[in-house]
């Protein structure tokens, strides 16, 4: 059984979190299913924090990450610290940095130094900043001779952590697990998705356990490199029936030794 504890990203339910009573049943099922704990992420925000804690508490399950909006972190830095005190969360982080800054590897210096600030300020909150990836950040910039993730790593204070997204990694022709291993010492959280046959050459997101990646070496090397929480996101489950994209997951990593 890995050391990592696997939980739901809700992104992969949104459309059961847009008002407080399909939220709330949304959790209730999660928690029936298995699930202990979740990242925050896609909710209305007409749904509070201090709602969001007390269906958390009611479920059983526990926040163990959020995704904030970029501009919410520069503009109103005190109130999602508040935020996450409520929650009783320690890893806020952000889904994908703003357009702008993807530009030109200057661009990704620039960010690595202004988010890093960022991470600064959350650590002396007692707070880990997670940077999550796409695949858009595997880009060479011939200038340099180095791939924008590159760059973070490098130019990024150590306050700052990683949220690898293993999908995308794989995606943008990088090795999840060779990744994982460069990131050790600066990434608590991860994100788990899974990439199955298409046509053409695009890729498919699929329930885990329904594709092709290699979950037995990824969890491997998370457990090697000490990450506390992987977070199952399916983006295009509620294309179908997000909760049942869950459960298949969580049935799915369970068989693989799985802790949830």
């Amino acid at each position: 059984m890995t050391k990592l504890q696997i939980g739901a990203q809700l992104y992969s339910i949104r459309d059961r979190t847009q008002t407080a009573p399909a939220y709330r049943a949304a959790l209730k099922e999660l928690a029936q299913m298995g699930y202990r704990t979740c990242q925050v992420s896609g909710q209305s925000r007409d749904i509070s924090f201090s709602e969001i804690r007390d269906m958390l508490d009611g479920a059983g399950l526990e926040a163990g990450a959020t995704h904030v909006a970029f501009s919410d972190m520069v503009e109103n830095f005190s109130k999602v610290v508040k935020n996450h005190r409520i929650l009783g969360c320690a890893y806020p982080g952000i889904g994908a940095m703003p357009e702008k800054y993807r530009l030109s590897s200057e661009g990704y210096i620039a960010f690595a130094k202004e988010f890093g600030a960022i991470a600064e300020r959350f650590q002396d909150e007692g707070m880990r900043l997670i940077y999550h990836n796409h695949n858009f950040e595997f880009e060479r910039f011939e200038d340099v001779n180095k791939t924008g993730m590159d760059l973070l790593l490098e130019h990024a204070p150590k306050a700052l952590q990683f949220e690898l997204y293993v999908f995308w990694v794989q995606a943008a022709g990088a090795s999840p697990v060779e990744w994982i291993r460069r990131v050790a010492g600066r990434m608590d959280v991860v994100h788990f998705k899974e990439m199955a046959y298409a046509p053409g050459l695009t890729v498919a997101m699929a329930p885990i356990g329904c594709g092709n990646m290699n979950w037995t070496d990824i969890m491997a090397a998370c457990d090697d490199i000490g990450v506390k929480y992987a977070f199952i996101e399916q983006d295009n489950a509620v294309d179908t029936d997000s909760i049942e994209c869950m459960r298949a997951s969580i049935e799915n990593l369970r068989g693989l030794g799985g802790r949830f």
